[in-house]
């Protein structure tokens, strides 16, 4: 792994139609996707075209996307984290906590809730999550493949509405 110099050329940008195979190569050699069972043709299909009425960001350090995520707007007084993914030789380097931190800033300007969900066999993204601080709402077991269940995370800014006396 190569020290990444966060100060050079971090850009967060939105995701073009050319960032597709630099976005799938991180996505295919990455878990918990890979344990999934997500293939290049799985991760082709869903960005081609890029995917729509959602906004996707890339993190790309001088000219090299490292990292991907995609939010959808509006779910539950808030927005949904569909996806995020950083290349596996950038992890462990904050590039994930950066991007986050840019959807979370977006979002929390417009709403008050950020949701995500992890698979709880992803014990490294449940503590990331948490770290950000992110709480485990519940899992929705057998969702993505038998036996394992996918946890619902929520960052909230405070109640969707304020109470009325």
């Amino acid at each position: 792994m190569h020290p990444i110099d966060h100060g050079s050329h971090t850009i967060i940008r939105d995701m073009r139609a050319d960032d597709r195979d630099p976005v799938v190569e991180i996505l295919t050699g990455s878990d918990p996707w890979k344990r999934l069972g997500f293939t290049t043709t799985d991760w082709n299909r869903i960005f081609a075209p890029l995917p729509a009425g959602r906004d996707t960001f890339v993190l790309e350090i001088e000219g090299t996307v490292l990292g991907i995520a995609i939010v959808r707007r509006k779910f539950l007084f808030g927005d949904y984290l569909e996806l995020l993914g950083i290349a596996p030789s950038a992890i462990g380097q904050g590039l994930g906590s950066r991007l986050l931190a840019h959807v979370e800033s977006l979002t929390f300007s417009r709403a008050h809730n950020l949701f995500a969900c992890v698979s709880d066999f992803n014990e490294a993204a449940r503590a990331f999550y948490q770290k950000q601080g992110y709480k485990e709402i519940g899992p929705m077991p057998n969702f993505l493949i038998p036996g394992y269940a996918e946890i619902l995370l929520r960052k909230t800014a405070g109640p969707a509405r304020p109470l009325h006396n």
